[in-house]
């Protein structure tokens, strides 16, 4: 069963399924492909009839990422084109809670950590930095070392104190705050990483997906080589994730149209492609309350009528191998 919830004039970029409400999610958007034009964050929330705008908030440059808060069922976190990030509530209706901009360009990736006793904030940015923030969007500190673009950013689910950032220039760096050092640097593709994420399973395995097509299993006691490469894609992996049910399943979505469906524990790593989108797939989220069920996908579909739609799939996969590791 798929649902579909549309929104003119606007370009997805992230989606993210609510940590403590299993039908609600969260989108960030952007008019005219984030290049110009202002940003709409949206909480949407499914239901028996389909999909409803619970709530929406306009920002004057468009909106990158989304993260929720791991503490507070209302409260998210977004990054803007203009270097900003906010606070919302999704009980408030107007204005942010709390703004800061010091990043000098484009956050493009925002993240709540996970694990507990902490309560943190990371951003990453096209200014080639990542900065930690408090909970009320106090910086904390500021770690350069990438020369490129950071694309994302990702807390470990494991490690406290501990995240992953994916650039540009090519490389998965492993960041530890206390030090606010880098700890390992590993050359994972000769293109763009535009996407990593942390294995929820063993605190040693992330992924990495490029520009070159194939997304990278990373052990990091041996970075050599790859444990895995899965190929499959035919433009560039914009996004994945790891599922939060079994420890070698994740999805991953494209420039190519796609969503696919991954197990890089098997000969034929590759268990589903869904072609649901009729342009760039640039984000998706497992829904943490039901095992491997419901994936929540978002595009930015540009079409050849008045205005531009964005379109967000709430699908159920067909593939029981999902559901058997």
């Amino acid at each position: 069963m798929m649902k579909v919830f549309r929104s003119p004039a606007r370009h997805g970029y992230a989606v993210e399924v609510s940590p403590f409400i299993p039908n609600r999610v969260a989108c960030a958007a952007s008019q005219y492909y984030g290049i110009a034009g202002c940003g709409t964050l949206l909480v949407l929330e499914d239901n028996p009839t389909g999909t409803a705008l619970v709530q929406s908030w306009e920002w004057s440059d468009g909106l990158f990422d989304v993260s929720w808060s791991e503490s507070n069922e209302h409260v998210l976190v977004a990054g803007g084109g203009d270097g900003s990030l906010q606070l919302w509530d999704s009980t408030n209706h107007s204005a942010p809670l709390r703004v800061t901009k010091e990043h000098t360009q484009e956050v493009y990736a925002v993240d709540w950590s996970q694990t507990r006793g902490e309560n943190l904030i990371v951003s990453a940015s096209w200014d080639q930095t990542a900065k930690v923030w408090d909970p009320g969007l106090k910086c904390l500190c500021t770690l350069r070392g990438h020369e490129g673009v950071i694309y994302s950013s990702i807390w470990s689910p494991h490690i406290p104190g501990c995240f992953a950032t994916a650039s540009g220039d090519g490389t998965l760096r492993i960041w530890d705050v206390k030090s606010a050092l880098c700890r390992l640097a590993v050359p994972a593709h000769k293109t763009e990483i535009l996407s990593c994420d942390w294995c929820k399973y063993d605190q040693n395995l992330l992924a990495t997906g490029s520009v070159d097509c194939t997304i990278r299993i990373w052990d990091l006691r041996n970075v050599r080589q790859p444990l895995s490469q899965l190929q499959g894609h035919t433009y560039a992996i914009r996004r994945l994730k790891f599922s939060p049910f079994s420890k070698t399943v994740l999805g991953s979505c494209s420039y190519d149209f796609t969503v696919r469906f991954w197990d890089f524990s098997l000969p034929q790593p590759l268990l589903e492609t869904l072609e649901h989108h009729s342009e760039f797939v640039c984000g998706l989220d497992f829904n943490l309350h039901i095992p491997n069920q419901v994936l929540k996908s978002l595009l930015r579909e540009s079409t050849y009528s008045e205005y531009n739609m964005m379109s967000v799939f709430l699908f159920r996969s067909g593939r029981e191998t999902l559901d058997e590791h």
